[in-house]
């Protein structure tokens, strides 16, 4: 302890006393250090070391401890491992190196080391890493990825719209070919192969606002296992250069195939009777075939419901003012207007006759994809259930329908 400092002072007076102890400390140095009176005198904590030991004996500590710290120093960097001649050690380097770049400084240096585990240990890798080789060539892999993007371009240039699922399942079934999907996000994603999507407004279509009798859902927790067991309908719109032009189409659930379709300037009844007479022609259901809709004055009318009632349909409608009930068919509108619908530029009636048919036909029920049908086409979906090879195929045979819990 210091002269004159004493326990239970204020922290004032401790202070001033080794201040002027120490003052006076580093005067008497000056004047007997001599040539050492460079030296500093001051510790790292700020306190000087005047005041407990001699002048002579802190210089002679203080270049002891330098030449220690030189010693020390040098043999340090010695032992530590360098790339490329370097003072700095490797693996404390500033920049992140790469595994491949640890992978060759521990072969650069393994007669240094003796062996390989030393040598992943002190670079920061496992041994695993060390040994591992690439499954795939990167080059080979290179082609692959050049091929699998062309033929996903050429995809695209016949359904523009379709993301990595439709890819997928175009290329599992429409090419034979089996790609992991990862794989095919992962090429779509590095050249920019998205879908084309885009988004509309809305025109109301159905008027439920009348006092025509509503029927309860029948759809509700009920399993779809066979064609022409549930149909579902529903109106929209197409917009062309003058107004509007009204669609109405018919749906197999099972298959998600189109059974039937009519087109009209009018939404009226006759619209939605035109599609179900089409639908009823091709297809001839037998009696117990569940008809599904919206509450729409058009489905509640007496025309059509005796229509319904005449060719042996349960009637089977939407709660009020929920899409969720009719999904299936707000699910293939939707993908209608994505993919052909604002593709186009309809300005006349004769556009939307000429094109909606074509892409109902020729598109959604021989071409078009699905996942929830196994990725396979409404086409070949109903061929392969007719044969019976449906389980065979790893494709589900049956539907479960939404119980609507939710709501």
């Amino acid at each position: 302890m210091l002269e004159g400092v004493e326990y239970g002072k204020s922290k004032t007076s401790i202070r001033r006393k080794v201040q002027r102890r120490n003052s006076e400390t580093n005067i008497e140095r000056r004047e007997r250090a001599g040539s050492l009176s460079r030296a500093p005198t001051a510790s790292p904590n700020g306190r000087s070391m005047g005041g407990e030991i001699s002048s002579g004996e802190s210089a002679q500590w203080r270049l002891n401890s330098r030449k220690n710290a030189g010693k020390t120093k040098r043999k340090t960097s010695h032992q530590d491992w360098t790339d490329g001649g370097g003072d700095r050690p490797f693996k404390k380097s500033r920049r992140e190196y790469s595994t491949p770049e640890k992978r060759k400084w521990v072969r650069d240096h393994l007669r240094e080391f003796g062996t390989i585990s030393k040598g992943c240990k002190a670079i920061g890798i496992s041994e695993s890493s060390y040994y591992y080789k690439f499954k795939i060539d990167p080059k080979v892999r290179a082609e692959r990825d050049s091929d699998l993007r062309d033929l996903i371009e050429k995809i695209q240039c016949d359904f523009p719209q379709y993301g990595v699922r439709q890819v997928y399942w175009e290329i599992l079934w429409g090419f034979k070919k089996r790609v992991n999907r990862k794989r095919i996000h992962r090429v779509m994603r590095e050249h920019g192969l998205r879908a084309q999507i885009y988004k509309g407004f809305k025109v109301a279509t159905t008027d439920s606002n009348h006092k025509n009798k509503i029927y309860p859902n029948l759809l509700h927790s009920l399993e779809v296992n066979k064609l022409n067991q549930v149909w579902v309908t529903d109106v929209t719109y197409v917009r062309i250069g003058t107004g509007f032009v009204y669609l109405a189409a018919m749906l197999d659930i099972f298959s998600r195939r189109i059974v039937g379709w009519a087109i009209s300037k009018k939404i009226d009844t006759e619209l939605c009777r035109e599609a179900l007479k089409m639908a009823v022609k091709e297809r001839k259901p037998k009696r117990g075939c569940i008809h599904h809709s919206d509450r729409g004055v058009q489905y509640t009318s007496t025309e059509y419901v005796n229509f319904l009632e005449q060719n042996g349909f349960e009637i089977s409608m939407s709660r009020k003012g929920n899409c969720w009930d009719n999904a299936f068919m707000e699910s293939f509108f939707g993908t209608l207007k994505r993919e052909e619908v604002h593709l186009k530029e309809y300005e006349t009636f004769e556009d939307v006759l000429n094109n909606i048919p074509k892409f109902i036909d020729e598109i959604y029920n021989e071409k078009r994809r699905h996942g929830s049908i196994g990725g396979l086409t409404p086409s070949e979906f109903e061929s392969i259930y007719k044969k019976g090879n449906l389980e065979k195929n790893g494709i589900p045979s049956v539907i479960k329908l939404w119980d609507g819990s939710s709501n």
